[in-house]
């Protein structure tokens, strides 16, 4: 493949009309939605040169709304259609080592649920029982402090 440049007005003109389009906000708080062509530079980039989100130029939008908007059009399929339109035949290599990067990051986090999840269920050793706890008070003004330990 030939070393990555940013989409002309000619593939734009093509590529266009397969982006959803983005509704303005109706409120008018908050960022400017970002240019859809410029966010679209921003994640042929991410998925060409196989760097890390962060690690984008800042000639593009933040990373985080490349990212989210990478997500919706990959999940819905537009992605994979700018990609055909774009570049033919090689767009299938693109997309597999985009999606194999995926898979290695979700299973990645999948492991590191698992894991969180197995210290949080860890059964006691054979043998333990707790310390016998001590006998509350009857009064329900009574108050005695777990760090203080009574003589």
């Amino acid at each position: 493949m030939n070393p990555y440049r940013d989409i002309n007005d000619e593939e734009w003109q093509r590529v266009a009309p397969l982006l959803p389009e983005l509704r303005p906000r109706s409120e008018l708080r908050g960022r400017p939605l970002a240019n859809t062509r410029s966010v679209l530079n921003g994640v042929l980039w991410v998925m060409y040169s196989g760097a890390t989100w962060s690690a984008m130029p800042r000639k593009y939008p933040s990373y985080q709304t490349c990212h989210r908007r990478f997500k919706a059009w990959h999940e819905s399929g537009v992605l994979k259609r700018v990609m055909e339109q774009l570049f033919g035949a090689a767009s299938e290599e693109l997309c597999n080592l985009m999606e194999a990067r995926m898979r290695t990051h979700a299973s990645a986090e999948q492991k590191s649920v698992e894991a969180q999840e197995a210290t949080t269920q860890i059964a006691a050793p054979a043998g333990y029982s707790p310390a016998p706890s001590k006998p509350q008070p009857s009064s329900p003004f009574a108050y005695a402090s777990p760090f203080k330990h009574a003589a």
